[in-house]
């Protein structure tokens, strides 16, 4: 019982990690919109934070990905260590929130590309 609240914590721990991450990145399209609306941008800027927002974007998608896989197979009923009510509840509502999130990430990708490309 301790091992499934240790892996359980671990699991949120990992999701509050890519929730912090979702906020840089946030933070890094915010510089590049602002930078994009001088008249002289910095290309060196916007270059470097073009590069960190697509590693991280990319990197965030991975991790959620993985929990995805991870949250599929606890509600599938698929062997892994421990399950209960209240588990698959919150797995459920965490795979809400992951949807929302690259669905929040995609038009945040899309609005960067737009502004770079103009």
């Amino acid at each position: 019982m301790m091992a499934t609240y240790s892996l359980a914590n671990e699991r949120l721990r990992a999701l509050e990690d890519i929730e912090r991450e979702i906020g840089a990145i946030l933070q890094n399209a915010g510089t590049v919109i602002l930078e994009l609306s001088k008249e002289k941008t910095n290309e060196r800027l916007l270059d470097r934070q073009a590069a960190a927002f697509t590693a991280s974007v990319q990197h965030v998608e991975a991790e959620l990905s993985a929990q995805i896989r991870y949250l599929t197979q606890v509600a599938t009923g698929q062997p892994h260590e421990g399950s209960s009510y209240s588990s698959r509840k919150d797995c459920q509502m965490a795979l809400k929130r992951v949807d929302y999130a690259r669905l929040k990430l995609s038009d945040v990708a899309r609005t960067c590309e737009q502004m770079l490309e103009s």
